[in-house]
């Protein structure tokens, strides 16, 4: 387990903001995309990868294996095995720690590690009521029983169900991922106002990093197939100030909720890849990292308090390593909602919670904003749910190589109640 693990690159697409139609990328277009011009400028070639990961929540049904899909569209060749990975928002994290696994126990060297969704075109489902009566109409064999099938029809059999909508609903606790985010928002006092300016304040952070070229450094642009140029986070906005997000109306709790569409994750699509090595191949290749992946943490809660995982999966990592919140030189952590980011916040600075749900005898303090989400968030940039846990890490090193700082944390909260931490390290 101490067999370094070496960043040598790392890439990411513009995250491209649904808007109530399939976007102009397939998944697969996203990743190879990407993934050909960050492979494009490696110092071996895509056939002397060890394997090829790719984590992502919501594959098409036409690319289920998603990762050997964009393995040979990437020119990887035959003989690397693609393979797919899914843990819902952390999936591009958990190819990362996948790779690592492989890498520590000596069956990989060079990995390329990501993750991808294209959320825009996550599928319209039929109703079971619909499928039934469609699986009864295929098996009538005469003209009568068809006509007594016309007559059970009902027009409300067309209404559509939103695949996207259940994939963000927790089957254990039958609540939507928005409502768990309401629970976080009550457990700790968090009032609307705070979940609004913290939401302004992740657009006023992507605008001022895209303004400075922060993310110059990761975003590779697109073209669609009729020239069309998309080269920037295209979801954050201007006029996104706490007063005007009071404006909106909660979504997931009508009647008494504070969570909105403002001051959630938008539903994108995007992708995001890094370049895993081991010593050997650093040696073999001539490869000059630019971090390691120190260590790696998996946790379990409660799934109707989920957005908690953050502080549930780094605080291991911290204590492990004699670490403090604001030891280290910047955090990311995934803005699901403003709510659950808050939540994360106030539960390491709450002592009652972290006696009875970390076991520890204090609680480890307030973390510094000023480390946190320093460029904004999945609030102004979007929560690609497969890419989203890959883009924090990179995101993670790229903060440490501008600032000259030397450790960040990146950590995501995962519906059904789970969270990943990953300590990131400079080189």
């Amino acid at each position: 387990m101490t067999e370094p693990i070496y960043i040598i690159d790392g890439a990411r697409t513009p995250f491209l903001k649904a808007r109530n139609r399939p976007g102009p990328f397939a998944a697969s277009d996203l990743a190879a995309a990407v993934g050909r011009e960050l492979l494009v400028r490696q110092r071996f070639a895509p056939t002397q990868l060890d394997e090829v990961i790719l984590g992502c929540a919501a594959p098409s049904p036409d690319e289920v294996n998603i990762g050997r899909v964009v393995a040979l569209r990437m020119g990887c060749g035959q003989k690397v095995p693609g393979w797919t990975v899914m843990r819902n928002c952390a999936s591009g994290m958990q190819a990362l720690d996948s790779a690592m696994a492989n890498i520590r126990s000596g069956r990989s060297n060079l990995v390329l590690a990501g993750g991808v969704d294209a959320l825009s075109r996550a599928p319209l489902l039929f109703s079971d009521a619909m499928v039934l009566w469609l699986s009864n109409w295929y098996a009538a064999r005469t003209l009568g029983q068809r006509a007594a099938l016309v007559t059970k029809f009902r027009l409300g059999y067309l209404a559509p169900v939103i695949g996207l909508m259940k994939g963000l609903t927790d089957p254990i606790v039958g609540l939507l991922m928005g409502q768990t985010a309401e629970n976080v928002a009550f457990r700790f006092g968090i009032t609307r106002r705070e979940m609004d300016e913290f939401s302004a304040r992740s657009h006023q952070r992507v605008l001022a990093a895209q303004k400075a070229g922060h993310f110059d450094l990761e975003i590779i642009p697109l073209y669609d197939n009729t020239g069309k140029l998309y080269a920037t986070d295209d979801g954050v906005r201007e006029d996104s100030t706490a007063e005007n997000l009071a404006k909106l109306r909660p979504f997931f709790d009508r009647k008494y909720g504070n969570v909105t569409a403002g001051n959630s994750s938008q539903i994108t699509d995007g992708a995001a890849w890094l370049v895993l090595a081991s010593a050997r191949a650093v040696d073999a290749h001539k490869l000059l990292p630019l971090g390691q992946i120190v260590d790696a943490e998996w946790a379990g809660l409660d799934p109707a308090l989920m957005g908690l995982g953050p502080v549930h999966a780094a605080t291991p990592i911290l204590k492990r390593h004699g670490l403090g919140l604001n030891d280290l030189d910047t955090w990311e952590i995934n803005e699901a909602f403003a709510a659950q980011v808050i939540g994360c916040e106030r539960a390491w600075a709450s002592a009652e919670y972290c006696k009875d749900a970390l076991g520890m005898d204090q609680p480890l303090g307030q973390l510094d904003e000023s480390k946190l989400n320093v460029d904004g968030g999945a609030i102004a940039l979007g929560h690609p749910v497969g890419a989203s846990g890959a883009r924090i890490v990179l995101h993670v090193l790229n903060v440490l190589r501008r600032t000259g700082g030397r450790r960040g944390m990146a950590a995501i909260c995962i519906g059904g109640g789970l969270g990943g931490a990953m300590l990131i390290e400079r080189e």
